[in-house]
């Protein structure tokens, strides 16, 4: 079993896992800069959370326009390209006195390019490992998110409270700024992963093309909507206890962090396929403990067990990319990011809704509910189709390079 060195010792992995934690770490900063100053200015949860988690809904109508450029971009110049754009875009928030309208105009210029920037960094990690480290790689890039998002919040959180929501923003950008110097500076010069010309036309087409699979449908859905609906519980954080949102992030961002070393690391191949959807279930089953309207080490650990169950996308992710073909690598991991990233945002904008007419506790136990009951139809939906054949490891069926031909 390979270990998280030997990834390491992986040519270019290092300065791509440097530039995603600074990335990490800028959009987590500005995240709750943005959101507290969009609260403290509007009192409104829902343009909080929209602050948040809204720039994500942008990221489907990338994923439908832009998403064919993931694979026929150099990936370096896309890759630091986008991070200098994320970097001069935060600064405009950060300028005094912007109307709300046009902080979501920028964040929605934002969620356009992110929507092809994770396609590019993701392809070009499946094209730095072995298939057979993938699953590892994200293990160790997902725990430096958990990582960066822990640091971020804290650090946030202070930037806030020493500063202000203003100075914090402009933190944010320059952290975009040092992903953008990383990505120029550490990572190599690579042809683009497919040919021809990226257009509206081809996203289109390759798009059908990965959705025609019933598999890989429910992988996809999978790791859309139950995750999503989860994250727009978090989004309710600000609305729900102000002063503590940041330790809250934090808790979460912890938990994924634990889940994500468990998984990546120590679970073994044979159980993985097993328990992809009890860990989804997990993911949502603790935000029910809010309608007890629990004290605050409660509401604590329900929030760090539940991100913990963030670690079934890693197993969701093997199992789609055993069932796409390998030259649509960064397309399938890019409408994988687009996708969960506009369910987070349609979320957040359902989350805030209910805490508008309800209360954000109320909000979160009903998504709570509605991420198990999608969990609970797709692993039945799962069941049947699989039926009495065996599976591999990994979740797919056997000869999966043959099968990835045949479904393509």
């Amino acid at each position: 079993m390979s270990r998280y060195r030997d990834v390491f010792r992986t040519p270019e992995f290092t300065p791509l896992f440097l530039t995603g934690a600074a990335h990490t770490a800028a959009q987590t900063v500005v995240g709750l800069g943005l959101a507290t100053l969009v609260f403290r200015a509007t009192g409104s949860p829902l343009l909080s959370a929209l602050a948040l988690f809204g720039p994500s809904l942008a990221q489907l109508v990338g994923a439908t326009t832009l998403l064919s450029a993931a694979d026929r971009l150099p990936p370096r110049a896309a890759i630091s390209g986008i991070a200098l754009f994320f970097a001069l875009g935060t600064a405009v928030l950060a300028v005094p006195g912007l109307p709300t309208w046009a902080v979501f105009a920028v964040l929605l210029a934002e969620g356009l390019a992110a929507s092809l920037g994770g396609g590019v960094r993701h392809g070009l990690l499946n094209e730095i490992l072995a298939r057979q480290d993938f699953l590892l790689g994200r293990s160790v890039t997902n725990m430096a998110v958990g990582a960066c998002q822990i640091g971020g919040f804290a650090a946030g959180g202070l930037l806030i409270a020493l500063f202000s929501p203003r100075g914090t923003v402009l933190v944010g950008a320059g952290l975009y700024l040092t992903a953008a110097l990383l990505a120029r500076l550490g990572l190599g010069a690579r042809p683009p992963r497919a040919a021809g010309r990226a257009s509206v036309g081809e996203t289109w087409r390759t798009n059908r093309r990965l959705l025609s699979s019933p598999a890989r449908r429910r992988a996809y859905l999978a790791l859309w909507i139950p995750n999503g609906l989860i994250v727009g519980c978090e989004s309710l954080f600000v609305p729900y206890d102000p002063e503590r949102a940041g330790l809250l992030f934090a808790c979460a961002a912890f938990g994924m962090l634990a889940g994500d070393t468990a998984v990546g690391r120590f679970v073994p191949a044979r159980l993985r396929a097993r328990i992809r959807f009890p860990l989804q279930a997990l993911l949502a089953a603790p935000f029910l403990v809010f309608a007890l309207d629990p004290a605050l080490p409660s509401v604590l650990l329900a929030v760090t067990v539940s991100a913990s169950g963030y670690a079934a996308s890693l197993l969701h992710q093997e199992r789609l990319m055993s069932l796409v073909p390998e030259e649509l690598a960064g397309h399938a991991l890019g409408l994988h990011t687009s996708g969960m990233l506009a369910l987070q945002g349609v979320s957040a904008a359902l989350a805030g809704t209910l805490a508008q007419y309800t209360s954000p506790r109320t909000g979160m136990v009903l998504l709570a509910l509605a991420s198990l009951t999608v969990t609970y139809s797709l692993a039945r939906a799962e069941g049947r189709a699989q039926g009495p054949t065996s599976v591999s490891p990994s979740g797919s069926r056997p000869s999966p390079r043959r099968d990835r031909r045949r479904t393509a």
